[in-house]
C-alpha cells in the first residue's frame, strides 16, 4: 500500500490560523533572545516622555508656588504639560502593542479565545476530559473519549507504517515499573528532578522555574515602565532559566518578591523533587522501584539480545510505544504537560566511528525551518534549510541525525501539522548533557508558543556504558578483521578510591567525565599532570571545573594485536511526545466558517484522512426505507474494506448533519439520495461527486489510504452540484 501526504486544495488554502500564530516567538523558548530594536526604542521613547512628563508637572507646580508667575505663563506650562502626557500616553500604547503580540501581529488575548474555542470543542465533543471527573478531576491526568481514542490510534498507527516498518525496526514491549537498579544506572535516581517551592503558610507546592518564568513574562507583557535594561535582564533570565542552580533561582524568587500565586505568602528556598512515581516490587517492599519516566531503558537493557537477534550486525534500531510517568510538580497547559503520557521512542545504534546513512540521499533535499544555535544566540530567528547542506556545513552533526531529522520532518508534515509552524531547534551549550555529540528538538508552533514535541539526540555511547558498568554484562559490539591489526589504544583509568576520597559524592560524575574524554582531551590532560602534577578540568555534570592530581587518573597509549574491535555503539534517539503532536494536530487542524444563514460559525476539524478519527458518513438524504436500506448496504460494504464510518438515519436535516461531522473531522459524507448512486462530499472544500453504490467503498478507500488525491477523484467522477438545502 503506498501512503502519500495528501491534502485537498481548499484545505491548504483555507488557514485563517495560520496567519493568526505565523513565526510567533514564544518568550519561552529556550534560546539568548536580543531585545528587539522596535520594543527597546519604545521602552526607551516612553522613559524619556515620562521623564519629560515629570520635568514638566515639576515646573508647573514651581510655578504656581512663585507668586511673580503671571497666569498667562501659568497656562502655557499647563498646555505643554498636557501635551507631553497625550505624547506619553501614545508612546505606551505603541509599547503595549508591541510587547503584547506576536511577530505576526496576534496578541496573548486573541490566543487564548482561540484555545479555548479548540478547547471547549475537543471536550464537548469527547476528544478529551480531565479524568475522574466526577470526583472533580486529577491534575495532569486526561481521559481519551471515543474520536481522541481514534485519533491517537492513526498516529501510533502511522508512526509504526513510517518508521518500524520503512527501517525494519525491532519493536519491544518493556514493562512500566521499572527496578530501581536500572533508574540509578541511567541517572534519573539522582538527577530526574525539577526545583520546587512551598507556600512556607499552605505547604502548597509550586515549581519554583514556572514562577520565575510567569512573574519575567507578566512584568515584560504588562509593566510599561519597565526600562530598556531591566527587560532585557528578565529577557536574559527566560533564556538561560534551565541552566540556573537552585541558589540562584532562590535568589531571583527573593529579589523579585515572588509569593504564592494563590495566597502572597512567603515561599520556602527551591528544592529538588524527583519526578518519579516510586513503588515497591512484591509485597516485602523491600524491592524498591518506579514508574519509568520514558521507554528507553528498556531498549537498552536488552541491546545484548536485541545485537543477537539481529544477527550481531550494525546499525539497527529498537523501538517501543508505550506509557511513560512523571509527578509533575504542577501541571498545566492540558495535554501538553501531563502526569501520564505516551511515548513512542527509537534508538538507532550505530558504529560510533560511522554515522554516514545509505537513505540520507532520501531526505538531503528536504527544506524547512531550522534554528541552529548559532542564530540562537546571535537573538535571530529560525530560517529555511537545505538538510543536505546542514550536514555538510557540519551545522548537524552526521548524516544518521541528519536522516532521522528529515524522517521527523516529514511524519509530523503527513499528520497534517502545518510546516511553516515547525521548526528544529538545536540545544544550546547549557543544554546538551556533556555525553551528547548532538541534539535538536522538533517544535510546534500554538497557542502556548514552541512547544517541544519530538527530541532527536545523539547521545553518544553514554547509556550502554552506564549499564554495562552497573550491570558486569558488557554491552558492546564487534567488528572482526579479516587479519590481526595492531593498534593503539588510549586507555584510562581513574582511581576511584582517589576520586572518592576527593570528591565524596560527586565521584560517579567525575568518574564518568573523565572516561569520556576525547583523546585530544586526555593527552592534553596526561602531558599537564606529567609536567604541573594536576590540572583543572571542567565537569559539565557539577558545572565546574575540579582539580584533577597524577595520582587521580592514569592516562597512556598502549600497542595491542587484535582480530576484532570491541566497541561501544552510540545511539541516536528520536523520542516522539505523543499527546504533545496530538494536541498541535488539533489546533493546526481546527477553523470555523460561517453557516448558510452566515448567523453563526461552524467549528471544523480539518483533519488528514490518515488521523481522521471517523474516514466517513452515510446519510440517507431523507428518511425512507428504501434509502435506509442503501445506506445499510454502503455501511456493510465500508466495514468489509476496514473503513471507520457512522450511519445517520435519524432524519435530521442534512445541513446540520453535515456540521456535527465536520466537528469531529469527517473528511468525506455520503449522501443517498437514489437507489443506484449517492454523492460523495469532502468537508473542507464542500464539493461533491457523484458515485455507483457498488463503487463508494473503493472510491474512498483509495483516497483515504493516500492512494488518490481528491483533486484526482474529482477528475474522474461527474461534479454534483449540492442543492442550497445541502448545507447549514
Amino acid at each position: 500500500m503506498r501512503l502519500a501526504c495528501v491534502f485537498s486544495s481548499a484545505a491548504k488554502s483555507q488557514n485563517p490560523i495560520k496567519t493568526l500564530f505565523r513565526r510567533h516567538r514564544s518568550l519561552a523558548v529556550s534560546a539568548l533572545p536580543i531585545m528587539a530594536d522596535s520594543e527597546e526604542s519604545l521602552r526607551r521613547a516612553l522613559s524619556e516622555k515620562q521623564a519629560a512628563v515629570d520635568a514638566q508637572a515639576e515646573a508647573v507646580r514651581a510655578l504656581k508656588a512663585r507668586p511673580a508667575s503671571a497666569p498667562s505663563e501659568i497656562d502655557a506650562a499647563v498646555e505643554a504639560l498636557k501635551a507631553l502626557k497625550v505624547e506619553a500616553a501614545a508612546a505606551a500604547r505603541l509599547l503595549q502593542a508591541a510587547v503584547s503580540r506576536n511577530g505576526d501581529g496576534s496578541t496573548a488575548g486573541s490566543r487564548e479565545a482561540f484555545r479555548q474555542a479548540v478547547v471547549n470543542t475537543l471536550e464537548r465533543r469527547l476528544f478529551y476530559i480531565p479524568s475522574f471527573k466526577i470526583y472533580r478531576g486529577v491534575a495532569g491526568l486526561y481521559d481519551y473519549g471515543p474520536p481522541g481514542c481514534a485519533v491517537k490510534s492513526n498516529v501510533l498507527a502511522f508512526w509504526r507504517q513510517h518508521f518500524v516498518l520503512e527501517e525494519n525496526m525491532l519493536e519491544v514491549d518493556c514493562p512500566c515499573v521499572t527496578p530501581e537498579i536500572v533508574l540509578k544506572a541511567s541517572g534519573h535516581v539522582d538527577k530526574f528532578t525539577d526545583l520546587m517551592v512551598k507556600d512556607e503558610k499552605t505547604g502548597t507546592c509550586y515549581r519554583a522555574d514556572h514562577l520565575l518564568k510567569d512573574y519575567c513574562k507578566e512584568k515584560l507583557e504588562k509593566d510599561l515602565t519597565l526600562s530598556a535594561e531591566k527587560a532585557a535582564e528578565l529577557k536574559h533570565i527566560l533564556a538561560v532559566l534551565d541552566d540556573l542552580s537552585a541558589d540562584e533561582v532562590g535568589a531571583k524568587i527573593k529579589e523579585y518578591g515572588i509569593a504564592a500565586p494563590d495566597t502572597k505568602n512567603p515561599l520556602s528556598d527551591p528544592y529538588p523533587f524527583n519526578l518519579m512515581f516510586q513503588t515497591s516490587i512484591g509485597p516485602s517492599g523491600l524491592s524498591p522501584g518506579y514508574m519509568r519516566p520514558e521507554t528507553a531503558q528498556g531498549i537498552f537493557v536488552n541491546f545484548k539480545d536485541l545485537y543477537y537477534y539481529n544477527g550481531n550486525k550494525l546499525p539497527f534500531a529498537a523501538a517501543q510505544i508505550g506509557q511513560a510517568f512523571r509527578n509533575e510538580i504542577s501541571p498545566r497547559q492540558g495535554l501538553l504537560r501531563v502526569r501520564e503520557f505516551t511515548l513512542a521512542e527509537i534508538e538507532h545504534f550505530v558504529d560510533p566511528e560511522d554515522k554516514t546513512h545509505p537513505k540520507f540521499v532520501d531526505v538531503s533535499n528536504l527544506e524547512f525551518l531550522m534554528f541552529p544555535r548559532k542564530e540562537q544566540m546571535a537573538g535571530e530567528s529560525a530560517k529555511p534549510m537545505i538538510l543536505g547542506e546542514a550536514i555538510s556545513k557540519g551545522t548537524v552533526n552526521n548524516e544518521t541525525l541528519g536522516y532521522f531529522i528529515g524522517r521527523v520532518y516529514l511524519f509530523l508534515a503527513c499528520l497534517g501539522i502545518d510546516k511553516d509552524r515547525l521548526r528544529f531547534r538545536q540545544h544550546l551549550p547549557n543544554e546538551m548533557a556533556h555525553y551528547a555529540a548532538d541534539c535538536w528538538d522538533a517544535e510546534i508552533e500554538c497557542s502556548y508558543g514552541w512547544i517541544e514535541c519530538v527530541g532527536i539526540a545523539d547521545r553518544s555511547a553514554y547509556d550502554l556504558r552506564a549499564h554495562s558498568e552497573k550491570s558486569g554484562v558488557a554491552l558492546v559490539a564487534h567488528e572482526k578483521f579479516s587479519e590481526s591489526r595492531e593498534v593503539e589504544k588510549l586507555v584510562i583509568v581513574p582511581s576511584k578510591k582517589e576520586l572518592g576520597l576527593a570528591f565524596k559524592g560527586n565521584q560517579k560524575m567525575v568518574v564518568e567525565a573523565l572516561e569520556t574524554m576525547s583523546e585530544k582531551e586526555a593527552l592534553k590532560m596526561r602531558a599537564s599532570l606529567e609536567s604541573k602534577g594536576e590540572v583543572d578540568f571542567h565537569v559539565c555534570t557539577l558545572g565546574k571545573a575540579v582539580v584533577i592530581t597524577k595520582n587521580m587518573v592514569s592516562i597512556s597509549i598502549e600497542k595491542k594485536k587484535e582480530h576484532q574491535r570491541v566497541f561501544t555503539p552510540s545511539v541516536i534517539e528520536p523520542s516522539f511526545g505523543i499527546g504533545r503532536i496530538i494536541y498541535c494536530l488539533f489546533e493546526h487542524s481546527f477553523y470555523t466558517r460561517p453557516s448558510k444563514s452566515e448567523d453563526e460559525q461552524l467549528n471544523v476539524f480539518r483533519f488528514p484522512p490518515l488521523v481522521a478519527p471517523i474516514k466517513c458518513t452515510v446519510f440517507p438524504l431523507i428518511k425512507t426505507q428504501k434509502f435506509d436500506d442503501v445506506a445499510k448496504i454502503i455501511a456493510r460494504s465500508l466495514t468489509a474494506a476496514g473503513i471507520s464510518h457512522i450511519i445517520d438515519i435519524t432524519g435530521t436535516s442534512i445541513g446540520k448533519r453535515y456540521a456535527r461531522t465536520d466537528e469531529i473531522g469527517v473528511p468525506f459524507a455520503i449522501t443517498v439520495d437514489s437507489t443506484n448512486s449517492v454523492t460523495i462530499r469532502e468537508r473542507d472544500s464542500k464539493e461533491q461527486i457523484r458515485v455507483s453504490i457498488d463503487e463508494v467503498a473503493k472510491v474512498v478507500k483509495e483516497v483515504t489510504d493516500g492512494q488518490s488525491t481528491w483533486a484526482d477523484i474529482m477528475w474522474r467522477y461527474p461534479a454534483h452540484a449540492a442543492s442550497l438545502v445541502d448545507e447549514e
